[in-house]
């Protein structure tokens, strides 16, 4: 459910919190520093596999508080814009990933797309279909989009089971979509839309915040 009142058919510009019946939804604040630090430090090698390179230069914000508050700052700034929404994933307070709703375009295509990871050392529990579900549901009921899409790298089964778990059509594999880790890699596309949501939503709704 979303915890903060909005009006019926106003997309919200102020951040929001986002609850399903294991996680919660938040925009990440300076004040997650350390918890932050803890999972990436903890998770390095498993996720940076998945991430592109750093920017030449680029502090990091894993080990640079002020880098991650501006990270914090960057992402606050997106949803007063309406170009996105970035959520850390906590489980009994304590921060277990992220689901981000990036690239937020209007005009003709109403369009966005989700990017998550997941602690290692709970992967596979069902937290992230529940948090894409959660996005899924604020990004067609509250930002009335039309298309949300998801890439992900073809050998990633743990994130390619997440939108399988919910159904998500596959599009095709886009060649060399994204640099991942300094590599042009291939990416399976999915998507759902406004349309597909009508008809799969509350199943989803029911499967996985219910």
């Amino acid at each position: 459910m979303l915890r903060r009142r909005q009006l019926r058919g106003t997309p919200p510009n102020e951040p929001v919190t986002l609850v399903g019946p294991r996680v919660e939804l938040r925009p990440l604040v300076a004040s997650d520093f350390q918890q932050w630090q803890e999972v990436r430090r903890r998770c390095g090698a498993w996720l940076t596999q998945w991430e592109p390179l750093p920017s030449p230069g680029q502090p990091d914000t894993v080990e640079d508080r002020n880098a991650f508050g501006s990270r914090c700052s960057v992402r606050l700034r997106e949803i007063q814009l309406g170009t996105g929404f970035g959520f850390g994933i906590f489980v009994d307070g304590q921060l277990r990933g992220e689901v981000n709703l990036n690239t937020i375009q209007r005009g003709a295509r109403q369009n966005a797309y989700v990017g998550y990871w997941v602690d290692q050392a709970v992967a596979g529990m069902g937290y992230m279909p529940e948090s894409v579900a959660l996005v899924l549901q604020f990004a067609f009921d509250q930002l009335h989009l039309h298309r949300i899409q998801i890439a992900i790298v073809p050998r990633n089964t743990a994130s390619r089971r997440v939108v399988e778990k919910l159904g998500l059509r596959e599009e095709g594999v886009a060649l060399r979509y994204l640099q991942i880790n300094g590599v042009w890699e291939d990416h399976i596309r999915y998507a759902i839309t406004a349309e597909e949501w009508v008809e799969v939503g509350g199943s989803i709704v029911a499967a996985w915040l219910s």
